[in-house]
């Protein structure tokens, strides 16, 4: 079995992955979490005083556990920072753009960090499933992608993506839970039941767009989501492994003669008070 946390490669599949992996309990969980959650801090810090730029993509099935994954990403980090973009269907004036313009708009500036809830993979997902693009257009899609991923990588912008794997008996469960739970309810759309039904059509089109955009400068991670302690720990092992590359992390100290000067001010301060 594959560990989650190595990069998609040549001939893998999404059964690869055993989607029940899980932690001992949940003082294990919570260890592990305030541990990664620091270090995603120190990694926030590192970026912003360094002026980098960083593109997280979060992919999957309806409840996969994106938005789980995402609000521990984000828990410990300053919001000036970080910019957190769900995607949704494209308004009337973005349908009449290329698919990647609304994308382009919506990425990181110097210092920053850009989460993406669903993002230009829709093209070879919903929109290729549901049929709101032609085949030619979501086939092309492959190698638009490739090259505009490639161009943020040649920038100095690292895309970290991954695909949260439950399955459908899970998938089915979680939604079950959903209408039990009135604070759940916003989260349902009949576009989620009538995708459930069309469980192996999706299958099919992630398997092809692992197959056909899980590069060597922007991999797929596969995270197993059946346990959701488990992906969480997984989702933020992969993020803080791949923009921790090649960066220094330690916390930056203010230079001497800066602090050498907002020491005597302080002291002038507090004589005169």
């Amino acid at each position: 079995m594959k560990a989650s946390i190595d990069p998609v490669g040549d001939g893998v599949q999404l059964s690869d992955i055993d989607p029940d992996r899980a932690l001992r309990d949940k003082g294990e969980y919570k260890h592990l979490l305030g541990k990664l959650q620091e270090k995603m801090l120190q990694i926030q810090l590192a970026y912003y005083t360094q002026g980098r730029r960083a593109v997280i993509v979060l992919e999957g099935v309806d409840c996969a556990g994106k938005g789980g994954i995402i609000r521990r990403l984000t828990q410990p980090l300053d919001v000036r920072g970080v910019q957190v973009w769900p995607i949704g269907a494209p308004s009337a004036e973005e349908s009449g753009q290329h698919y990647l313009q609304r994308f382009w708009q919506r990425l990181p500036s110097s210092g920053s960090i850009a989460i993406f809830d669903r993002s230009w993979y829709g093209r070879v997902l919903v929109e290729r499933v549901e049929g709101y693009c032609s085949k030619s257009a979501w086939q092309r899609a492959y190698a638009e992608i490739n090259d505009f991923e490639r161009m943020l990588h040649d920038d100095g912008v690292p895309v970290v993506k991954l695909l949260p794997v439950i399955t459908k008996v899970e998938q089915m469960r979680r939604f079950e839970e959903r209408l039990r739970n009135p604070r759940k309810h916003w989260k349902i759309t009949s576009e989620d039941i009538r995708n459930w039904h069309r469980w192996d059509d999706y299958q099919q089109a992630f398997q092809e767009m692992l197959e056909k955009t899980s590069t060597e400068f922007s991999p797929w991670h596969l995270i197993p989501g059946n346990r959701k302690w488990f992906a969480r720990v997984e989702a933020l092992k992969v993020v803080t492994e791949v923009l921790a590359r090649g960066v220094d992390i330690s916390v930056p100290l203010l230079e001497p003669e800066l602090m050498q000067e907002a020491l005597e001010m302080l002291r002038r301060e507090l004589k005169d008070s």
